[in-house]
């Protein structure tokens, strides 16, 4: 179990801050597809056990979400129709400043579309409580029933607790965070430690940011019947009071309650960090909207060739080199004429110039042509490693199934299509 913990929490932290990307909601159908690979994938694969070595579970991990990455790029190139031609045809927003606001366009394309400028002066934020530093080993909770009182947004809730003979402050702290993170009324609660003086303290964080004039706090919690718990825990202090967001459209100040707005129903933004210029909003040109999403199609690929490179090393495993690094070969004639080329290890970077010159010229049919084509294969590989990553991992085959009779193996359906682990073999 540890080192399946191990390679969730280097899923989590490597990757956690990427998950929510528009392109990643599916329809029914999508999904439908999605488990019918998983179940035929686990119908035809043998049993298997893969080495002992540490870093198995990470290059699952690393294939998975780059084979995400390419996916979501050719999502991305897609979403105005399967022919990439068809992006030049779609009002994309462009930011000056992607690390301050990011932008997206959300009108359609008959609407006037007016760029504007914008500053930022600050952001929305959440309110935050921050409990007291308790010793984890102490015993400040005597056994018995305890509650309090959460109001939020006009809706108030009672939550109930237990606390056991023999349990320290650690237990009850962790009790109360599962409570808030699991009762789903719009708080994230975790432990904040003190490693000099082994003691943990309990933060709450409303999902909620900024602020109206009739409000005076975004949630509030009060005990009359457990207040000398309440405070010892300190839960009901305030640390950070919710703000709203402070920015200027065209030198006229505004104040917003979240982070995410939208202006004139055409464009919505999404501020990052305070900006200390004018960050102009508006649209890009036709051949400036499909380099950069051309350019988002070669950073995935090139990532997936990184974790290829990365694991040929460490194992001497070229199988998942090999099979993206051929993409490009197969097709290095016809990627050339639109301004794609390759590096000594495989990397594809884009010539704009190139790709803008041959996008306005005759020979626009073929460009296209490439293009679709080295998007459909960048698409093939991503299905292919995301639906079983451990097709590229070294593994000893245990028992293959049985020809022409094999059976679907639900239990086997798992982040890794197939893989059954046991580390006491």
């Amino acid at each position: 179990m540890a080192r399946i913990d191990a390679a969730y929490n280097y899923f989590m932290t490597t990757y956690g801050d990427n998950i929510g990307s528009r392109y990643e909601s599916h329809k029914k159908s999508e999904l439908r597809d999605t488990y019918n690979r998983i179940v035929k994938t686990n119908k035809d694969s043998p049993l298997y056990k893969i080495k002992d070595a540490e870093d198995i579970g990470q290059f699952a991990i690393d294939i998975k979400e780059h084979a995400n990455s390419m996916a979501l790029s050719v999502s991305n190139l897609s979403s105005s129709g399967d022919d990439i031609s068809a992006i030049l045809e779609k009002r994309i927003a462009a930011s000056s400043n992607p690390d301050s606001v990011d932008v997206m366009y959300v009108g359609d394309n008959d609407s006037p579309a007016e760029g504007f400028s914008i500053e930022i002066d600050s952001l929305a934020k959440p309110q935050v409580n921050t409990g007291n530093f308790l010793a984890s080993e102490g015993h400040d909770f005597e056994e018995g029933q305890y509650s309090f009182d959460l109001d939020i947004r006009n809706h108030s809730y009672e939550f109930q607790f237990n606390v056991n003979k023999g349990e320290n402050n650690l237990t009850v702290q962790n009790k109360i965070v599962r409570l808030l993170n699991t009762s789903d009324v719009g708080l994230s609660a975790t432990l904040l430690s003190n490693e000099s003086s082994n003691s943990k303290a309990i933060q709450i964080t409303s999902k909620a940011t900024g602020i109206s004039e009739e409000e005076t706090s975004l949630f509030n919690i009060s005990s009359t019947i457990s207040w000398r718990e309440l405070n010892t825990l300190g839960i009901d202090n305030i640390t950070q009071p919710a703000g709203n967001s402070s920015f200027k459209l065209n030198g006229t100040a505004h104040e917003s309650l979240s982070n995410t707005f939208t202006v004139n129903k055409t464009f919505e933004l999404m501020l990052k960090a305070p900006s200390s210029e004018p960050v102009q909003i508006g649209l890009m040109n036709d051949t400036e909207a499909l380099s950069k999403g051309v350019n988002q199609l070669l950073d995935s690929y090139n990532g997936m060739i990184d974790i290829g490179l990365k694991y040929n090393g460490a194992h001497q495993n070229r199988t998942l080199f090999n099979e993206i690094s051929s993409i490009a070969k197969g097709q290095a004639d016809s990627l050339a004429s639109v301004g794609i080329t390759s590096d000594a290890l495989g990397h594809l970077q884009l010539d704009k110039d190139v790709l803008s010159d041959v996008i306005n010229s005759n020979d626009r049919n073929d460009a296209f042509s490439a293009l679709n084509n080295l998007k459909n294969s960048i698409s093939k590989a991503a299905t292919k490693a995301s639906i079983n990553p451990m097709a590229y991992v070294d593994k000893a085959v245990v028992e293959y199934k049985n020809p022409g009779k094999s059976l679907a193996a639900p239990y086997a359906t798992s982040q890794y299509s197939g893989m059954m682990v046991n580390y006491g073999l």
